[in-house]
């Protein structure tokens, strides 16, 4: 089965396929960074503008890349939520006119489960069952995962999402949109025993996120470090520092209880925090004291791609899982928890 994977949740436009029996075969990508890099964060109109400008030559481009024409597809998948409505509508559109067109299955699926299943994409996936910390945008979540569709939330955040934690800090920093890689890379100067900010809801049970008090703390650092004339260029990598090395020992702190909550040995890290090259050094770590192993997509499936999609999609509709036919799903909001198995095993 050749699918075609369309992602258009948010400020990225991605294209990929797809094929149950070579793997992936192409995928491309447009970031929207640059143009709302001028607003400080994600405009909706304007993604929702630049879907539709980008999203047919990427189709014809991944096609070319593969050698397909669109007459040579089986079915077509798109992301249907969580994400901006618009956006979603952009893709869900583009999807079921092309099926109409070309009498084919479409499905929609799951931005996180896409998220969820990226490492399968890799030379050596994952078996099921594992824990999986997702740090996406909006989302930071744990789940145990014990196969296509059954998921188990364990924790998530009661406020700001890590994502959205970096964002902020980069701002009160004056570093551009997306916050995470500049933080990281003025983290890279920054000395780990100035500062130590609070590392929250590790000093109580249970599996849960709160960030926003970390955000306060950072921007309560920032302001007395202003008013004593003391934010130069290596107080702000050293605020960065701190805020990194909290952020990265909470996320660790909580895939640690989770392994031991479940007796579980391997850990999926996905979504665009798992890049940060400090987290992913001490979950080694934590992951080798314990025997178990770590897993991550490669970079460039870390943050939304149409290759996580296109997997996703395939693995479902080989099932036989597929939209009625003219009925689009853009869903803003949708638990990942609330995901069922297909009815039938992938063949």
């Amino acid at each position: 089965m050749r699918v075609l994977g369309i992602e258009t949740s948010c400020d990225e436009t991605g294209v990929a396929l797809f094929d149950t029996a070579r793997g992936l075969v192409a995928d491309a990508l447009h970031s929207q960074v640059a143009m709302h890099a001028d607003y400080g964060g994600v405009v909706p109109e304007l993604a929702s503008r630049d879907h539709t400008r980008r999203l047919l030559p990427l189709i014809q481009q991944v096609l070319d890349e593969a050698g397909l024409a669109r007459g040579e597809l089986d079915a077509i998948a798109y992301t249907a939520g969580p994400g901006l409505v618009g956006a979603l509508m952009v893709g869900a559109a583009t999807a079921h006119g092309m099926a109409r067109a070309l009498g084919i299955p479409v499905l929609g699926v799951h931005h996180m489960e896409g998220h969820l299943l990226a490492p399968m994409l890799e030379a050596e996936p994952p078996e099921f069952p594992f824990v999986a910390l997702l740090v996406s945008g909006g989302h930071t979540q744990l789940v145990a995962v014990q196969g296509l569709g059954r998921y188990r939330l364990l924790g998530e955040s009661v406020d700001d999402a890590a994502g959205e934690a970096f964002d902020k800090a980069a701002k009160m920093l004056g570093l551009e949109y997306p916050g995470g890689p500049h933080v990281a890379r003025l983290a890279e100067g920054g000395d780990p025993g100035r500062f130590r900010f609070p590392r929250p809801m590790t000093d109580r049970p249970g599996l849960d996120f709160s960030f926003s008090g970390l955000k306060t703390h950072t921007l309560t650092a920032i302001r007395e470090l202003e008013t004593r004339g003391a934010l130069d260029d290596q107080a702000r990598a050293d605020v960065a520092r701190a805020f990194e090395e909290a952020v990265v020992d909470t996320l660790v702190i909580k895939c640690r209880r989770a392994l031991d909550q479940t007796g579980l040995k391997r850990l999926v890290v996905a979504g665009g925090v798992s890049a940060n090259l400090r987290l992913r050094e001490r979950l080694e770590r934590e992951c080798a004291k314990r025997s178990a192993r770590a897993y991550y997509p490669r970079g460039r499936f870390c943050t939304d791609n149409g290759a996580m999609i296109a997997y996703v999609g395939a693995q479902r509709l080989r099932a036989g899982e597929r939209d009625e036919l003219g009925v689009m799903k853009a869903v803003p909001r949708w638990p990942l928890d609330t995901l069922k198995p297909p009815t039938s095993a992938p063949a």
